[in-house]
């Protein structure tokens, strides 16, 4: 019955929803796009060319690591447990994380899961691993050092003291802040104590080195704090790094100090800050300082510090987050060019202490105004060695907001994340403000791939997953527009597989001509022609066409073109774009912020402001050919209001909400047009009718006024026969010259109710809601049955109803899949799909026709067995003659797994790799002396083989185990042993060659 009365009531004869019931309607989780938390942890592996993402346990999501790929690859790894993430660390096929409750958890990058969590014996400071390794060092809040079994994920016998504790037993806390290997020789290990930095030596068991740095009285040191000038001081360490050859030492403290030392003696060669040299000295002076007492100008911490090379280790420079003047109005990255290192051997103190003290050059990659960068994560070319740290082409930097920028190295030039970051990096780089959606066909879709000048690819690694194709579905195009003033588009997906995954951006700062005060408020495309119009909290309102960039890689001065009350920006494309959304008009009024924008398929748009002016810009000119105020057009139809309370509501100010195009005939009219429909806050609902003219143009004359009850929330025009979208398509408006009706309604959507009735009166058909207001709604249609009308509650349901007989079908609580406070930023799209946001910098895809499935767990494949972690570096050959020791890391493997350690997979793959070459070679045994051992190996087999190689472990274990227990006395003779064991190897394979070709 209420279908019937209501039917007659809004006009429409057929049932639009006849089939569904609740049955109909579930939802699935189908994607989501962004960083559910603030980000707190980065790690880049250049072997797999894979980037992690770690983010912090908030109100507004779990910690979780995020590890990302080239183009839409990505895996989310979730943390055992409630925490957040606070190291993370790229080693080999493994991925070590270590969080807030003191967890180590080691995930495996060919299975994307966990496979081992670790609970040190104390609390977390440090982790270092290095990809040669099967062992991870982690340092503790007491001082000591433990070995975690990567391969057997256990803790290992292996342990280092507290060796600052022991030279100074007074010391209370003495905990371990950094560890880091030497470059060149992994037995030798720089440990950063907060009271100073050790070397240490694996080989001996033993300090060899103490680093501890000392103000003097009267030294201004890095703060100049007149309160201890007059005494020693000795400030804590906070960073501690090898130079990529190992040749020096650098630490970082907390007074903003940076410290080089020579590792050989120990002796300081340089203290200095990024201000001032020599500020170890008393008689230094520090060019911000101005003179050693001045204590006016406060120093950021020195947050991070990266010791980086070029493609030649010995060419380097000194990267730093923080250590800047907090009063310098440039922020950023701070980066010392050194050049080429000096050679040690040959060169005077003054020399190298001039290399630290003239940098070639000091320069400030600069980063976003007032962002403190706390963190960076340097992109190397290929090697994973030198600490992460050797020929990086970029630099990310992680902001205290908790946002990321991406910058050029060493020159510091912003690089969009545009098809170079995952888009859900997107969401951070920076923030997003709002989104918004557009339904554009398939095949337009994949001819609007932007061509834009970029450099070589960050992210390569990963394989995306392979998923069914929605060929004659239009596609989701996500429109984020972001806090510098730019907009990105791109294919949200229907949960299916993605052609065009390219990524297009708008820079909107650049068209509107200034860098600040660029802040969105609305945007609008067009699905049948990809124009692009972008409003403004300032009133302007920009229009981006798809075309060529006629200026492309020339920055010529901006003209100011101003036509029909508008202003041509057609020379403010990005100079690196080639082709995309150009700049086409502006329309720039102060009439306040723009709060309803809308793009039409037919050339129209319709621009709403806050003091309550609407206009419409026709781009055919373009030109501006309708402004006009609420006011004005409620007093020209006043007779048209059925408001309740006009005397009170008039005193409030309106302004417009929501603005749609739609073809259909008005009432008390036998023939149609094309026809604007404009909500405001209030409630009022105003019919424009867009008239032709006889010299081409359009005219814009006002149809109707009349009130609803509450604000509006959607304007849908639909048809009365079929239920089909009454919009203003190019084909429905080409055939109004011949005649062409649509008997069409409006379905408008307010917070307190819905109407279905015929413009531009307001009589039909209406339901009020029960208690909760509504905050977004759509008419959606499933394929196989009919309409339903959508709609997101206060009460956190969605809740759907028929068509016309607004009876409630279906309701489901979503408050736990998006953020309830944010209802009314959400999208529902006519296909069914619910995007909205599930925290600050997180979107969540759900649509309402599914199964109640969860489809967001990835089946990307991120590791590539075929990369291959480079060898590590090793001493030079002068070094090695003039009688260096050095330990491999398969001696350090044996030195601290034990001897009751099995072979590792590693070392078990390197055997089978053996045998099977040993195996093809297929060549008799040799005769020589030095190879006759291998006579009777011929024909063992592999398990044999490896058994073998097990007994061969085990007694250079023995070897090992002389210098732990008579480390003073037999140090030297193990060295000797291990350099007659290498020798020796050499030897065999050296003859083994020599006999092959000799037919031996």
């Amino acid at each position: 019955m209420a279908n019937f009365l209501r039917g007659k009531q809004a006009g429409i004869k057929n049932n639009l929803s006849a089939g569904l019931d609740a049955d109909s309607f579930a939802v699935d989780q189908v994607a989501r796009y962004g960083v559910n938390s603030q980000i707190s942890a980065l790690a880049y592996d250049p072997v797999q060319s894979l980037l992690a993402v770690g983010t912090k346990d908030t109100q507004h999501g779990r910690g979780q690591i995020y590890v990302f790929g080239q183009k839409r690859v990505c895996q989310k790894l979730p943390l055992p447990s409630k925490s957040s993430v606070q190291i993370l660390y790229f080693c080999a096929d493994k991925l070590i994380a270590v969080d807030s409750k003191n967890d180590v958890i080691v995930f495996s990058l060919e299975n994307a899961k966990a496979v081992a969590t670790y609970a040190p014996p104390g609390q977390v400071t440090a982790l270092v691993a290095d990809p040669t390794l099967d062992f991870a060092l982690i340092g503790l809040l007491n001082g000591d050092v433990v070995a975690y079994d990567l391969d057997r994920q256990g803790i290992a016998p292996f342990r280092i003291r507290n060796f600052w504790k022991e030279r100074n037993p007074r010391a209370r806390l003495v905990p371990v802040v950094t560890l880091a290997f030497h470059p060149r020789d992994i037995g030798t290990l720089l440990i950063g104590y907060a009271e100073g930095a050790v070397i240490y030596s694996f080989q001996q068991d033993k300090a060899t080195k103490f680093f501890h740095y000392e103000v003097p009285p009267g030294a201004p040191g890095g703060d100049a704090d007149l309160a201890s000038l007059n005494r020693s001081r000795f400030p804590k360490l906070t960073q501690a790094l090898w130079h990529p050859t190992g040749t020096f030492i650098l630490t970082g403290h907390e007074d903003s100090s940076i410290v080089i030392w020579d590792p050989k003696d120990g002796r300081r060669v340089l203290a200095r800050t990024l201000q001032a040299n020599n500020v170890d000295k008393p008689s230094a002076s520090s060019g911000s300082l101005g003179s050693p007492l001045n204590t006016s100008v406060l120093k950021e911490p020195l947050f991070r510090v990266a010791w980086c090379s070029k493609d030649n280790p010995d060419e380097t420079g000194i990267l730093v987050a923080g250590g800047a003047s907090t009063a310098e109005s440039t922020k950023g990255l701070t980066f010392l060019d050194l050049g080429m290192t000096p050679t040690y051997n040959t060169s005077s103190w003054q020399v190298l202490s001039n290399h630290f003290e003239k940098p070639k050059n000091q320069h400030v990659l600069p980063t976003p105004p007032n962002a403190e960068v706390i963190d960076f994560c340097l992109i190397p070319r290929k090697s994973p060695h030198y600490a992460g740290s050797h020929d990086p082409i970029a630099v990310i930097a992680l902001l205290a907001s908790g946002e990321i920028t991406t910058l050029s190295f060493p020159s510091g030039h912003p690089i969009a994340p545009t098809n170079q970051l995952h888009v859900s990096l997107t969401f951070v780089h920076p923030f997003v403000n709002r989104i918004d959606l557009s339904l554009i066909e398939r095949t337009r879709w994949l001819g609007l791939t932007e061509s834009r000048a970029r450099g070589p690819p960050i992210l390569k690694g990963g394989v995306a997953a392979k998923y069914q194709l929605r060929r004659f579905a239009n596609r989701n195009v996500l429109h984020t527009a972001h806090a510098d003033g730019t907009v990105r588009i791109w294919d949200a997906g229907h949960g299916d597989e993605i052609e065009n995954e390219a990524v297009i951006q708008v820079d909107v700062a650049r068209a509107v001509g200034r860098n600040e005060n660029v802040n969105i408020t609305r945007m609008s495309m067009s699905g049948a022609t990809g124009e692009l119009a972008v409003g403004l909290q300032t009133g302007e309102a920009a229009v981006f066409r798809w075309g060529n960039n006629r200026n492309f890689d020339r920055d010529l001065p901006q003209a100011n073109a101003r036509g029909f009350g508008l202003e041509g920006i057609a020379d403010r494309a990005e100079l690196n774009v080639k082709q995309g959304l150009i700049p086409l008009t502006l329309l720039r009024k102060e009439y306040g912020p723009i709060t309803a924008l809308k793009m039409s398929d037919i050339g129209f748009i319709g621009v709403g402001f806050e003091n309550g002016n609407v206009a419409v810009i026709d781009l055919r000119g373009p030109a501006l050919i309708f402004e006009s105020g609420l006011k004005d057009l409620s007093k020209a139809q006043k007779h048209g209001s059925f408001r309740k309370s006009g005397s009170q509501s008039s005193t409030k100010p309106e302004w417009p909400v929501s603005i749609e195009f739609g073809v259909m005939s008005l009432e008390g009219e036998d023939y149609s047009s094309i026809l604007l429909f404009l909500g405001t806050n209030l409630g009022q609902f105003i019919t424009f009718k867009l008239l032709p003219e006889s010299h081409g143009g359009y005219t814009v004359k006002l149809a109707g006024v009349a009130s609803l009850d509450a604000k509006i929330v959607l304007i849908s025009p639909i048809n009365a026969d079929s239920g089909e979208p009454a919009d203003a398509t190019q084909d429905v408006v080409s055939r109004l010259r011949d005649g062409h009706k649509v008997n069409g309604l409006v379905l408008v959507v307010t917070q307190s109710g819905v109407r279905i009735f015929k413009p531009a009166s307001a009589k039909g058909a209406q339901k009020n809601w029960d208690v909760v207001i509504c905050d977004s709604a759509a008419v959606v249609k499933d394929l196989a049955v009919g309409y339903a009308l959508i709609g997101l509650f206060g009460d956190g349901c969605a809740k759907a109803y028929s068509i016309p007989a607004l009876k409630e079908l279906w309701s489901l609580n979503v408050a736990s899949s998006l953020d309830l406070r944010r209802f009314s930023e959400a999208i529902i799209t006519p296909t069914g799909d619910l995007v909205g946001w599930t925290g600050p910098s997180e979107i969540a895809t759900l649509n309402v026709w599914g199964t109640g499935a969860d489809l967001t767990k990835s089946l990307d494949t991120i590791f590539n067995p075929e990369a291959i972690v480079p060898p590590r570096p090793t001493i030079s050959n002068l070094q090695w003659i003039s009688g260096t020791q050095y330990v491999t890391s398969n001696d350090l493997d044996l030195l601290i797994g034990g001897e009751d350690r099995p072979p590792s997979k590693r070392m078990i793959e390197q055997m089978r790799a053996d045998e099977q070459q040993r195996r093809l070679a297929n060549r008799p045994a040799p005769t020589s002396p030095a190879t006759s051992s291998s006579s009777g190996r011929e024909q063992e087999g592999y398990w044999a083989y490896m058994q073998r190689q097990v007994q061969e472990r085990t007694e250079s274990l023995g070897l090992m185990g002389d210098s732990m227990d008579k480390l003073e006395d037999n140090s030297s003779g193990w060295a000797n042993d291990v350099n007659k064991y290498v020798g020796k190897q050499k030897k065999k394979a050296v003859m083994g060659v020599i006999g092959s070709k000799l037919g031996f």
